[in-house]
């Protein structure tokens, strides 16, 4: 279940973002609970590129608490900021990179080919599909996540057959 609170800000970033021309989606914890993973979410990950991440930045400028820059990490790079809204932190990813094991820096997927849209709470609200959630997840380690994700995969797999 994903608390009202969040369920609020997702529906106000929504609203101005789905006006914007901006790519983006929903990632992490919040996306696994709105397609129903018995996880609950305390932040908003907002997934975009990275003209879009300087763009939603923009937008929502009076929240930001951490401004959009280019960040790596020892796993991953990208061009990271946050905002909080009414206490709930919402992280800005644009260009989302992992560290291959020989190294080099697997490039992100153009957006539009790993987003799905998911009626949850009367919103249309984009989301990074289940397939690449597992694969990122599991490329991070965090195979706890990608078996989540795996789950609600088969699961919807079965539903449509």
């Amino acid at each position: 279940m994903v608390d009202a609170r969040i369920v609020d800000i997702l529906r106000r970033l929504s609203l101005r973002l789905e006006k914007s021309g901006v790519n983006w989606a929903i990632a992490g914890s919040l996306g696994l609970a709105i397609r129903g993973a018995p996880v609950e979410p305390h932040d908003i990950d907002i997934t975009t590129n990275r003209k879009g991440a300087y763009e939603i930045q923009r937008m929502f400028l009076e929240f930001v608490t951490r401004g959009v820059a280019f960040r790596v990490g020892d796993r991953i790079r990208s061009h990271f900021g946050a905002l909080e809204i009414d206490g709930v932190k919402i992280e800005i990813i644009g260009d989302f990179e992992t560290k291959l094991e020989d190294g080099s820096w697997q490039k992100p997927p153009a957006l539009a080919s790993v987003i799905e849209v998911v009626q949850f709470e009367g919103m249309s609200i984009p989301v990074l599909s289940l397939e690449h959630e597992c694969d990122s997840y599991t490329k991070l380690g965090r195979l706890e996540r990608a078996e989540q994700a795996r789950a609600l995969l088969i699961a919807s797999r079965h539903k449509d057959s």
